[in-house]
């Protein structure tokens, strides 16, 4: 099964010889390589130019096929282009102004001196800044980049086409306009300390990839200090969006979450929140185990069952394993009739078709898993009713809204999707308004005592 992947263009010139096109195929399939889009781009008197969409596993793989291409009599290689270094080139956002400035007029109401009159009527009131300003269609995406995707600790500067990413999906797919914030700090309190500085420019705070335990400190004190949503995207985008899909494999199955015991292997930033998060929905029992001592006794408080790995397999119906190991699970412990979400990427816990093989009603591993389906419409639905916060609750109906955007057979539908995200917004402006909490944001911080 083919996981992590590469996709290179090459730009081709080829001579205009019977079984050409057969022969640089044949020399892409021989390294391995997987041959994509063939574009024609123009005809030529005895030449053809072309580029040709080749997907490798690794870099070194693609410079196998490269090298393969080369000697291929009748080939010659004019340029190679890597497509996610080309789409990255000169960054991903660029701030762009929603008004038209045509006239001097325009100048005049835009900036000095109209523009004196809407700053001196947000001193008189500053929540009017929600509306005369963009504070109330923005998000801050703050991270130190100690816990970035599969990679770890590399720091806020390396972070940062992460980031970027993010906002075109807050843009893309709700409307909103995201800000990447990098924070060059290890100590919570100073990050907690610089988010405070920042956040009269937000709407709502993201926070994104950072390491546990201080994701946990910085977010509870923010949302403490705070009257805006507040979320840490890797526990509960993550626990939303697996909550969606466990929602409906529980469908598939027959299972009954109300009466089904859950297991939670793996109590990192998304496997507690998971956890927690299943707890909420109203899950019969939640067992969880950890390496960590202190994380499962954290659980236990909430009222969460720590167990070992053996029983947890044992005795739960669901079982989510977030660990980052891959071949965690044995084949050999799977019970039939369980559910089973290894959603360590790239590579799972256990393999789905070996889950399946020894028993399992459903096994689908992390790579439909994305937050994409969860933080744009989640953040949307707040902010369009000034919400203070993203409760449990306004978690657990966009998990809800999600899952019922699935087509038959699928555990969630594709992010790419419009429709997905507006159903999610629907529903968590419902949530909130049914928590009392329309209205509530306020835009300056609270005062400590």
């Amino acid at each position: 099964m083919r996981k992590t992947t590469l996709d290179t263009v090459l730009r081709v010139k080829c001579k205009h010889r019977v079984g050409q096109l057969a022969r640089l195929a044949t020399a892409i399939a021989e390294q391995g390589g997987l041959l994509g889009d063939l574009t024609t781009l123009r005809s030529m008197e005895g030449d053809t130019l072309r580029e040709v969409t080749v997907e490798t596993l690794d870099e070194e793989q693609r410079d196998r096929v490269i090298e393969a291409v080369r000697a291929v009599d009748g080939v010659e290689i004019l340029d190679t282009i890597d497509r996610v270094f080309d789409l990255h080139k000169g960054g991903k956002l660029h701030m762009t102004s929603r008004i038209e400035l045509r006239h001097q007029r325009d100048l005049r109401y835009i900036y000095t001196p109209g523009v004196a009159r809407v700053a001196r009527a947000i001193e008189r009131e500053p929540e009017r800044a929600r509306h005369l300003t963009g504070i109330g269609n923005s998000v801050g995406i703050f991270t130190n980049g100690t816990r970035v995707l599969g990679l770890g600790h590399v720091g806020p500067l390396a972070s940062l086409p992460v980031m970027e990413g993010k906002a075109v999906l807050y843009d893309k797919f709700v409307g909103i306009s995201a800000s990447p914030i990098l924070v060059d700090t290890l100590d919570p309190r100073e990050f907690v300390d610089t988010v405070m500085r920042l956040s009269l420019t937000f709407g709502g705070i993201h926070l994104e990839d950072i390491r546990i335990p201080d994701c946990y400190k910085i977010e509870e004190e923010l949302i403490e200090r705070l009257d805006k949503p507040v979320m840490h995207d890797d526990q509960h985008g993550t626990a939303t969006v697996a909550l969606a899909a466990v929602l409906n494999a529980c469908k598939m199955t027959g299972v009954a979450l109300e009466k089904a015991r859950v297991g939670q292997i793996g109590l990192g930033a998304a496997g507690s929140a998971i956890a927690r998060l299943m707890m909420a929905h109203g899950a019969r029992d939640v067992l969880v185990t950890d390496r960590s001592e202190e994380a499962m006794n954290w659980l236990k408080g909430m009222g969460a069952h720590p167990v070992d790995l053996p029983t947890l397999m044992r005795e739960a119906d669901i079982v989510i394993a977030a660990t980052g190991r891959p071949g965690l699970i044995d084949p050999k412990w799977i019970r039939p009739g369980q559910v089973i979400f290894p959603l360590s990427n790239p590579d799972p816990e256990i393999e789905p078709t070996d889950a399946i093989a020894a028993g399992a009603a459903f096994c689908s591993d992390g790579r439909s898993i994305n937050n994409a389906l969860a933080f744009p419409g989640l953040f949307r639905g707040a902010l369009a009713v000034e919400s203070r916060a993203i409760t449990p609750e306004m978690r657990i109906a966009a998990a809800r809204a999600i899952a019922s955007c699935a087509e038959k057979g699928e555990v969630v539908p594709s992010p790419l999707l419009p429709h997905v995200h507006e159903a999610v917004c629907e529903a968590v402006v419902e949530a909130a308004r049914a928590q009392g909490l329309e209205g509530t944001a306020r835009l300056t911080p609270r005062k400590r005592s």
